[in-house]
């Protein structure tokens, strides 16, 4: 659970993180903020390309700079935009998300009004495959702060 004080900050971090947003085709500005292991925040906007495939996703920012920072565990993500519902992350970024989170990670949904909704990544990503599927080493790496009791769960 994301205590009140964490998903305020959250809130202002993707809120600023959106107002940074390169949307220019789509004027679609998206942000992104998460909380890792460490209480870091990381924060993210979506930055489109001419090039379509090439645009980064705010999650996919956030992540980066999770990483960057020293980050191997998302505890809760939240991601801002207006919409005409609720605004999830993509397919990829909800895989992006799994890599680092657990599948009862908070994933808070909000728009600029405030948070509208909160689910799980299971949720959103129900049968995820994540690294815990992967078997070996090498691939556990981006595990490095997870716990022996973390990683064997499905």
């Amino acid at each position: 659970m994301t205590s009140d004080r964490s998903l305020d900050a959250l809130f202002s971090a993707a809120l600023d993180a959106r107002a940074n947003a390169y949307a220019p085709y789509s004027g679609y500005r998206v942000g992104a903020a998460l909380l890792d292991e460490a209480g870091r925040i990381s924060a993210g906007c979506n930055v489109e390309n001419a090039s379509y495939p090439v645009g980064t996703c705010a999650e996919a920012g956030a992540v980066a700079a999770m990483a960057r920072a020293g980050g191997r565990r998302i505890t809760a993500i939240l991601v801002l935009a207006e919409g005409g519902g609720l605004v999830t992350p993509c397919g990829a970024c909800r895989q992006r998300i799994r890599e680092f989170a657990l599948p009862e990670t908070p994933v808070h949904l909000a728009d600029p009004g405030g948070v509208r909704a909160t689910l799980t990544l299971a949720e959103l990503l129900p049968h995820a495959f994540g690294p815990d599927i992967l078997s070996g080493p090498d691939v556990t790496s981006g595990l490095d702060a997870m716990s022996a009791g973390d990683r064997a769960r499905p």
